[in-house]
């Protein structure tokens, strides 16, 4: 088909519009859909705020509460489809169809314009919502005005050969907005079971990652098949080009490829899982999730790292709650040799209790390791269960709170003592220059410890 007989009856109908619009009844019928809507603005003004307050008591699903929001501030298009309904079934019984269509028209577009509107809501993408609002609202209206037959038929004529495939700027089209479409539905329709899942207590954190993952991948996947096939496009077709294309990606995203198949062994060894407190290099922090290609780790300082999947095969690894939360720590100390070794491990085992994050399940104990130089020296081991807020700040909890029992009960923290002893005896003048005290310094000196 050539471009001229596509474009033909584009221009026949034109010239039939034209000759509809050059009528009486056209300017009444406008005068007649201005006067509804500026009546549907007052009945609007009238009626949303009483709506905005009982939607506003309802409890409800978030998702539908959003869809009764997005009705509410589109009133007046509601008031005006019930009025021009109306008005066009009234008027239907006294005059021609012809004498209509201009109210029909305006009712049914701003009909379909307020479905598309409300649906559009569903849609996070704000871009995205407006682009499938105005793209199913020129649609509805080249339908409903006789044009869309038209337009298609020129749309199909603009097209060349590809071997033996035709690709016409319709074929384009058609695939574009099912594949955009079908994939965002089956992206949704993953999020949604990837939800559920996660409400299933009987799966394991890491087999209910694994299991949304995998279904919004098969879901995707099917979308873009289902597209492609729905337009006409032949995958076999594909085949040897695909293969080519995988080969050169095969080379080229090795990283990616084997990130994603050290993710998927993650998920299945359950090595690490969401919430577990890992070490990793000078990363210390909680899983907050996983991914496909990275793990995502939130640090006590609330920086988030990405870290590639590969990283947690090959790379040595610390699950401080890999298989149980309880965590020991231990904070050593020494006391001075006039202390009681018995009072010092009392004191030290209740100071570490009293402490709120200390786990009560294993009890504190205070051990004495070793009679150091200038003091006797202890350890004290404690347990808790919420690594991820921190370790160094439990440590330092604890060292004050032995620090304030070993003070009230005259405990003392002993420092070294150093007593320097010449060999030979040095003598400095007073006033003696700088080249002196240089040669005095270079003596040899031996230092005993006592």
């Amino acid at each position: 088909m050539s471009l001229e007989q596509g474009v033909a009856p584009i221009l026949e109908m034109m010239q039939s519009a034209w000759w509809k619009i050059y009528q009486p009844w056209t300017a009444y019928q406008l005068a007649i859909v201005a006067i509804l809507y500026g009546i549907s603005l007052v009945i609007a003004n009238r009626l949303e705020p009483g709506f905005e307050t009982w939607i506003r008591g309802l409890k409800i699903n978030a998702g539908f509460l959003r869809v009764l929001a997005a009705l509410l501030r589109r009133t007046e298009w509601i008031v005006f489809v019930a009025l021009g309904w109306t008005a066009f079934t009234i008027l239907s019984t006294y005059t021609y169809p012809w004498n209509t269509f201009v109210i029909r028209g305006a009712y049914t577009l701003a009909f379909a314009w307020l479905v598309i509107n409300v649906l559009s809501r569903i849609i996070r993408s704000r871009h995205l919502a407006r682009f499938v609002a105005i793209f199913t609202w020129v649609i509805v209206a080249l339908s409903l005005t006789g044009y869309l037959v038209p337009v298609s038929t020129t749309l199909d004529s603009l097209a060349f050969d590809v071997g033996q495939m035709r690709i016409s700027a319709l074929l384009v089209i058609k695939a574009v907005v099912l594949l955009l479409g079908l994939t965002w539905l089956a992206s949704n329709t993953g999020n949604f079971v990837e939800t559920r899942v996660k409400l299933m207590t009987d799966l394991t954190p890491s087999l209910q990652v694994l299991i949304g993952k995998l279904v919004k991948i098969f879901l995707v996947s099917m979308a873009i098949v289902v597209a492609l096939n729905s337009v006409g496009i032949d995958l076999t077709a594909l085949a040897v080009f695909s293969g080519a294309v995988g080969v050169g990606l095969g080379f080229g995203l090795q990283k990616v490829v084997s990130n994603f198949i050290s993710g998927v062994i993650i998920l299945l060894d359950k090595s690490i899982k969401p919430g577990d407190t890992i070490s990793l290099g000078e990363t210390f922090g909680w899983i907050r999730e996983l991914r496909s290609r990275f793990v995502s780790v939130v640090t006590r300082d609330g920086r988030e790292f990405l870290i590639p999947n590969e990283d947690f095969i090959t790379e040595k690894v610390i699950n401080w709650s890999f298989t149980d939360k309880l965590v020991r720590l231990d904070v050593e100390f020494g006391v001075s040799y006039d202390s009681d070794p018995h009072l010092v491990t009392k004191l030290a085992i209740e100071a570490a209790t009293k402490v709120e994050r200390v786990s009560k399940i294993k009890n504190p104990v205070c051990w004495m390791t070793e009679f150091g130089d200038s003091s006797i020296n202890f350890v004290t081991r404690f347990w808790i269960s919420d690594p991820q807020n921190g370790l160094t700040n439990i440590r330092g909890q604890v060292m004050l709170a032995l620090w304030d029992a070993f003070k009230e009960n005259d405990i003392n923290i002993p420092f070294p003592h150093r007593e320097i002893i010449m060999r030979t005896p040095v003598q400095v003048a007073p006033g003696e220059s700088d080249l002196t005290a240089q040669t005095v310094s270079k003596k040899r000196k031996s230092v005993s410890k006592s």
